[in-house]
């Protein structure tokens, strides 16, 4: 029945996120174990080179492992750990962006129509402009960076602040947006209303 199949798809859900969180917490755990000083050198020096090459590689590593929340999610923790300075992160990570674009893009071209491929593409699009605005100018490059920096003195301030962050940017700032959108919807009074002003 439908009640058996949303209950199969909750509890599905819950064991998928489940799951993610504790391999990432393993993947913490591993990575503080395995990352003695030399390890720790070795990696500084292997991402300590030109910006753009450091986007091209994160690129290259999205693609091979089809998926920017690894490659982001493997380098956070390093981070943390002291391993690797923000402003090394951050091009890895507008690469890993880049990266899941060409993904989208190759999944886009083996179905059928061009909508898939066109979502695709202005993904790319708005991926690359972002690079374009927040990445050549150091000035910009650093808003970015600040901002991330906040964002963990927060946390470590308050261990609750990224679920808070969360709901907040993932569930009610867009929930807004949609019920915004939904009021000026053709033939709704929020159409008429605000088409008046």
């Amino acid at each position: 029945s439908r009640s058996d199949e949303e209950l199969a798809g909750l509890t599905a859900f819950l064991v998928g996120v489940t799951l993610l969180m504790v391999t990432l917490a393993g993947l913490v755990m591993v990575l503080q174990a395995s990352l003695l000083k030399v390890s720790a050198g070795i990696i500084r020096r292997a991402v300590d080179i030109n910006g753009y090459i450091a986007m091209l590689i994160g690129a290259g590593i999205t693609v091979a492992v089809q998926s920017s929340s690894i490659t982001t999610s493997t380098l956070t923790p390093l981070v943390g750990l002291g391993v690797l300075e923000l402003e090394q992160m951050y091009p890895l990570t507008l690469g890993a962006n880049i990266g899941t674009c060409m993904t989208s893009i190759m999944s886009a071209l083996v179905t059928e129509g061009t909508d898939s491929l066109q979502v695709a593409f202005a993904h790319l699009m708005f991926n690359i402009c972002g690079i374009i605005i927040w990445y050549p100018i150091p000035f910009m490059r650093r808003i970015p960076i600040h901002f991330a920096r906040q964002l963990g003195k927060a946390t470590r301030h308050w261990r609750g602040f990224p679920v808070l962050y969360i709901i907040v940017m993932f569930l009610l700032v867009p929930a807004i947006f949609l019920g915004l959108s939904s009021i000026f919807q053709q033939d709704t009074t929020g159409a008429k209303v605000g088409g008046s002003i």
